[in-house]
């Protein structure tokens, strides 16, 4: 009889070993249910796709860069008295001459040398009257070919950014009017050249590199 009541206790003893093992397991379960709904979920193709778009928005949104542009400036030109002229705007807008040179300066052109009436005519002078604004201006020469007439007494002149720029524009206003001075380089070291376009307007062309003009 003892043998049989010691049995049962070890019995007791596996099954309340037993159940404890279920109830670990049950309580596992729920738990990587709730991992997994807790997990986040995974970025799919459509959500990427819609997306997308927002970004390209925002590309073309941003403001396009500003491109170099030519430098436009006034070109008076005057019947001997362009230094009188040019001492009374300096007098007006302030500031001072970056450039002045006379015909005396010239080197012989084709074997013709400057005549003394000219030699103190003032040939080109430069007078900044603006952030990017440059009144220029120069006495007329009948012994270059540059008559002086009252009214017709300017022109427009150009400041390229490039010499590339320059052959372009100087090809395009001349074409249909009249080449006055072809593209060439001066002895002042700008690329430059004059013409009249097909209306009449006179217009200057140079390409300079760092030289105030």
């Amino acid at each position: 009889m003892a043998k049989k009541t010691k049995k049962k206790p070890a019995k007791k003893a596996v099954k309340k070993a037993t159940k404890k093992v279920a109830k670990k397991k049950a309580a596992k379960k729920p738990a990587k249910k709730s991992a997994k709904k807790a997990a986040p979920k995974k970025v799919t193709k459509k959500v990427v796709k819609k997306a997308a778009p927002k970004k390209a928005a925002a590309k073309k949104a941003a403001p396009a860069p500003v491109k170099k542009s030519v430098g436009i400036n006034p070109y008076l030109t005057f019947n001997g008295n362009c230094e009188d002229a040019f001492n009374f705007y300096k007098s007006v807008f302030g500031g001072s001459f970056p450039y002045i040179g006379r015909f005396g300066e010239m080197p012989p052109m084709d074997g013709m040398p400057v005549p003394d009436s000219e030699k103190n005519k003032i040939m080109h002078v430069s007078l900044p009257i603006g952030n990017n604004s440059i009144l220029m201006g120069s006495d007329s020469s009948d012994a270059f070919g540059h008559a002086n007439v009252q009214g017709n007494n300017f022109s427009i002149s150009i400041n390229a950014t490039s010499q590339n720029e320059a052959d372009k524009l100087y090809s395009g206003l001349s074409n249909g009017g009249k080449q006055t001075m072809p593209m060439n380089k001066t002895f002042w070291g700008s690329y430059f050249g004059m013409l009249e376009d097909q209306f009449g307007i006179q217009w200057m062309v140079s390409y300079d590199e760092g030289q105030a003009m």
